[in-house]
């Protein structure tokens, strides 16, 4: 799945929404989407990411954060966690901060 980064219109702080129960098994997230009843999971990359998600953060900051905690470079992890928030927005996972939810 491919998603464009984010761009001048695209929010650029993002938080995990209120309507979705998670937690870490085995080192990865599952998630439940309250809304859909869906669940969703998340490798330890991932989890990290969405551990990071419960607090508002800006893209920037999430890279810098797993760069720092991955042997992964800048370039790759920005367009990488870019698609990660794409999707977890698209399943209403995460909001921008200042949204409902």
């Amino acid at each position: 799945m491919s998603a464009p980064g984010p761009g001048p219109s695209t929010p650029s702080t993002f938080v995990a929404s209120t309507r979705q129960v998670a937690c870490v098994v085995g080192g990865e997230a599952v998630i439940l989407q309250l809304d859909n009843g869906v669940y969703y999971s998340l490798n330890p990359v991932g989890a990290r990411v969405w551990a990071l998600l419960q607090e508002p953060r800006t893209l920037a900051e999430l890279v810098e954060r797993v760069v720092e905690e991955f042997d992964v470079g800048a370039e790759r992890c920005q367009a990488d966690v870019a698609e990660l928030l794409a999707a977890l927005g698209a399943h209403a996972l995460v909001v921008p901060v200042g949204a409902p939810g």
